[in-house]
């Protein structure tokens, strides 16, 4: 009798080890993009909140989708090649080379250079659309932005 109970009971704690097994997993959390991408993703809310708050004409707005893209277009050859240099970069510090660390560190600095020019281009193309009202409030808009950029670097300086 003893021994009944004795298996019984195994095998409803089996069971019950077997049933707690069973449970789903809780959902998995979508990775979370990396620094640069959350600066891209900020950079496109920011130009969204600033089309919007400039009130474009249809044909603007056209136009200014136009430009990006074809800014995007040209970044993402020299973003892509600031990855590579990065990860050789890291290669290289890893492996003490400092002769290589100063000819990408110099790499670095003028893919930086042309990344930037890009955009600036971009926007300076989609300035040239907008009309003298538009340009006023957008560098009303710019100002204000500039001003917060200042204050989070007093804060954290």
């Amino acid at each position: 009798m003893k021994q009944r109970f004795l298996k019984l009971t195994a095998m409803a704690a089996l069971a019950a080890g077997m049933a707690l097994a069973q449970t789903t997993p809780a959902p998995a959390q979508p990775p979370q993009p990396g620094p640069a991408r959350q600066q891209a993703i900020r950079r496109g809310m920011a130009r969204q909140r600033m089309m919007q708050a400039l009130n474009l004409t249809d044909s603007q707005k056209q136009q200014a989708k136009s430009i990006f893209q074809q800014t995007r277009q040209t970044a993402k050859p020299l973003a892509d090649q600031l990855k590579q240099n990065r990860e050789a970069l890291s290669a290289a510090i890893k492996t003490n080379n400092t002769a290589q660390i100063q000819s990408l560190a110099s790499q670095q600095g003028n893919l930086r250079g042309q990344l930037l020019a890009a955009r600036a281009e971009g926007m300076a193309k989609f300035y040239s659309i907008l009309t003298p009202d538009q340009r006023a409030k957008a560098d009303q808009i710019h100002e204000k932005v500039r001003q917060r950029m200042q204050q989070r670097q007093q804060l954290k300086g």
